[in-house]
């Protein structure tokens, strides 16, 4: 049964760095375009960024360019999300997904077929 499960969040003062992990099992995350989403309290799941299958471009958020970077490491079947300059409005529940449909960039939360249970970030002082 494909799995996955995000670790890393915690408390972080602003400005500080966290380095949250999406470990894969069941299936080959590889294969498979990988996205992190964010959800707030009473807000809607928000795509945060996402690493394709095909080619592993990357998207970013245009509220995180410059500050976060997806990467893969295939021999742990798993992928990261670095995220720097970490500010208040950025408090939310983290998720990882896999899109086993998709070939390239997948932005949309309903395109994804799995997700994880989500690790919690919050940013304060």
């Amino acid at each position: 049964q494909a799995q996955l499960a995000e670790s890393g969040g915690g408390l972080v003062q602003p400005g500080g760095s966290l380095r949250l992990s999406c470990a894969g099992s069941g299936f080959t995350l590889e294969y498979n375009t990988i996205g992190w989403f964010r959800q707030a309290p009473g807000k809607e799941r928000e795509v945060v960024t996402c690493i394709s299958s095909s080619d592993s471009s990357t998207y970013y958020a245009d509220s995180v360019k410059g500050r976060i970077t997806i990467t893969r490491d295939n021999a742990k079947n798993a992928v990261y999300l670095q995220m720097n300059r970490l500010i208040p409005k950025e408090t939310a529940v983290y998720y990882c997904g896999a899109d086993m449909e998709a070939m390239g960039i997948s932005m949309v939360a309903e395109g994804y077929n799995y997700w994880g249970q989500g690790t919690q970030i919050t940013v304060s002082s």
